[in-house]
């Protein structure tokens, strides 16, 4: 466990520039002297006082979203947010450690995990109870609800003192409370002037923390985005004090500069995750919403570049607006589960009648494909994420996704978990979990940790186009360019109108290899043959696959290699199939052809010369 932990510094160090070595030791010495200055008694800040009225004169965003009676009623019950991990172990794994000081925690717990034991520690059930308290005033639940928040904040504060225990450890989490303590003292109405002082106080405390240690370097991404919006929360409580006023300015800075950091010129996001994407934006709507509200800043340039954001999210979105699970996905919400800030959300490409409508997004390296029968595919020539360390990224190089009407078909595996699962981990985020072709057992970069990288890869998009009668798009990449046989990996994708499209996949390079290409199947998939086709049903919705120069293995729930498997949420895995197929050989002798068809065609001959038209 140690060796772990000293294996990682040691990658962290190797990835470091000489500003950020700067940086990382400031920091060491800032944080061994708090540990230091705590056990002693010598460490203490004070809150300036804030009158009640200065603070409900602050304007609190109005989210977007349905809180229904029956999810109060269950939050009152004592529901949390878990994760789908056990809540008496994440509670026991608390209790155990909330005397400690908060660098002696274990990041890496088996059981629970650590970003399973953050989240109810988000305070987010409260928030959505304070939330439906705004909304509705003269609820018959509003006394039982202030009765009820109040204790559970008090409690949480009392339970978690400053710097202690395993919510203290990322300053992302203590950015996330910050605005439920101002939404907590803004709405409750029994609070006493004792304990507004000490959420005011906790409030204080953890924009504190957050300041000292932002997330900076190559640590920069959805960790700094939420620590540039606490301390824009934070300053505007305190925004009469010195430190108040730098959060506030800050706070503001760091959101202006991320926001063209973060999102990218097509709109796309730098760490290569979808999920992470509408995280950060909906960090971004709800910080320019605030900033709006209360005249802190012009924010007419964020919008600008958020709405190219949504737009970029709508193009991969279904009618619900649920996208594919493309780079890590931990659940996570900007304000709490079910609700949002108020976005402004760009339209879906949509096939005007017959054809297909294609959508690429050059800087993030993806393209988006739409046609009939709500047909979308999405093709994925981008980097692994964001560098140097690319911790949200999966080595997904020319991978595929597919659905049609609504249904998964090709998916991508999801996440699982981030800790305590080595095995699944390097999995989920493995070229092997992903629709596209593995060479030698090996991923298209090297994994040093759960989220660091190495080796990066570069992709190029060679050609995306129209043929005649034929769309096409064509893309390699060079993760198996290093060692002595390197290798070259090009798919080509054909689309016709008439619902056949070609997978092709061809390579250059050097020595002998063992090709695999798999197909990962969502698990409501139900698998068949019709005479030399593979056929595919999703709920009423069938396809055809037949692949020309093998036949498919259906392999389904594998330990060694670990295969077919799919995690739908964040800490929750089970079996699904997998199409597989493999070779031997040379790289010029190499090739994969997939035929996927909406309808099985009377003469498979025409699919081999649409094939070798490619």
């Amino acid at each position: 466990m140690a060796g772990d932990r000293l294996h990682f510094y040691l990658i962290r160090l190797k990835k470091a520039s000489p500003l950020e070595l700067i940086h990382r030791i400031r920091e060491a010495c800032f944080v061994r002297i708090l540990k230091l200055a705590l056990s002693r008694g010598l460490f203490r800040i004070q809150a300036p006082n804030v009158e009640l009225e200065e603070i409900r004169r602050i304007k609190l965003t109005e989210p977007v979203g349905d809180i229904s009676e029956e999810l109060v009623e269950s939050l009152l019950k004592g529901h949390r947010f878990c994760l789908n991990q056990d809540s008496l172990s994440i509670e026991r794994f608390e209790r155990d450690w909330s005397r400690s000081f908060f660098k002696d925690v274990p990041l890496d717990s088996e059981e629970p995990d650590l970003r399973a034991v953050w989240e109810p520690a988000r305070l987010q059930h409260l928030a959505l109870l304070l939330h439906y308290l705004k909304k509705n005033p003269k609820s018959a639940q509003r006394k039982r609800i202030n009765i009820f928040v109040k204790e559970n904040l008090l409690n949480w504060i009392g339970a978690n003192p400053f710097l202690k225990g395993p919510h203290y450890i990322s300053v992302m989490e203590c950015a996330l409370r910050i605005p439920v303590f101002l939404l907590s003292i803004s709405i409750l109405d029994n609070l006493s002037t004792v304990d507004r002082r000490k959420i005011l106080q906790v409030l204080f405390e953890h924009a504190y923390i957050t300041h000292k240690r932002l997330s900076r370097y190559s640590s920069l991404g959805n960790h700094t985005v939420t620590e540039g919006m606490g301390l824009l929360v934070a300053g505007s409580v305190f925004q009469k004090s010195g430190k108040g006023k730098k959060w506030l300015r800050n706070g503001i800075k760091i959101l202006n500069e991320q926001c063209f950091q973060q999102v990218l010129n097509d709109g796309g996001p730098v760490e290569e995750s979808l999920s992470y994407h509408r995280f950060v934006l909906d960090l971004f709507w709800f910080a320019v919403d605030f900033m709006e509200n209360n005249d802190l800043s012009d924010s007419a340039s964020l919008k600008t570049r958020l709405e190219q954001g949504e737009e970029f999210l709508s193009a991969f979105s279904d009618e619900d607006n649920s996208f594919p699970d493309i780079g890590d996905n931990d659940n996570g919400h900007a304000l709490a589960p079910g609700i949002s800030p108020r976005r402004r959300l760009g339209p879906k490409p949509t096939p005007k009648g017959k054809g297909l409508v294609f959508k690429s997004f050059p800087s993030t390296g993806c393209t988006v494909i739409r046609g009939d029968n709500s047909f979308r595919m999405t093709f994925d020539h981008g980097p692994l994420g964001k560098a140097p360390l690319f911790n949200h990224g999966h080595a997904d190089a020319l991978s595929i996704t597919l659905s049609i009407c609504g249904r998964p078909f090709f998916t991508d595996q999801g996440t699982f978990r981030y800790n305590g699962k080595k095995k699944e981990r390097a999995y989920f985020k493995s070229t092997r979990a992903h629709n596209t072709v593995t060479i030698d057992g090996r991923d298209q970069a090297r994994q040093l940790s759960g989220f660091v990288w190495d080796g990066a890869y570069e992709v190029d998009l060679t050609e995306c186009g129209s043929r005649d009668s034929v769309f096409v798009i064509q893309a390699t990449h060079n993760g198996y360019s290093n060692g002595a046989d390197p290798v070259h990996h090009i798919r080509t994708l054909g689309f016709y109108d008439t619902g056949i499209y070609i997978v092709k996949d061809t390579f250059t390079g050097a020595g002998k290899h063992r090709f695999e290409l798999n197909f990962h199947l969502h698990p409501e998939v139900v698998v068949s043959e019709e005479g030399d086709w593979t056929v595919l049903q999703n709920l009423g919705v069938k396809i055809f696959v037949k692949l020309f120069e093998n036949d498919f293995q259906i392999l389904k729930g594998c330990e060694e290699p670990f295969l077919g498997w799919f995690s739908p949420e964040y800490g929750l895995m089970r079996e699904t199939s997998v199409l597989q197929t493999y070779r031997d050989g040379h790289a010029r002798d190499v090739c994969f052809t997939t035929a996927i068809c909406l309808n099985r065609p009377e003469n498979p001959s025409v699919l081999r010369d649409m094939a070798a038209g490619l």
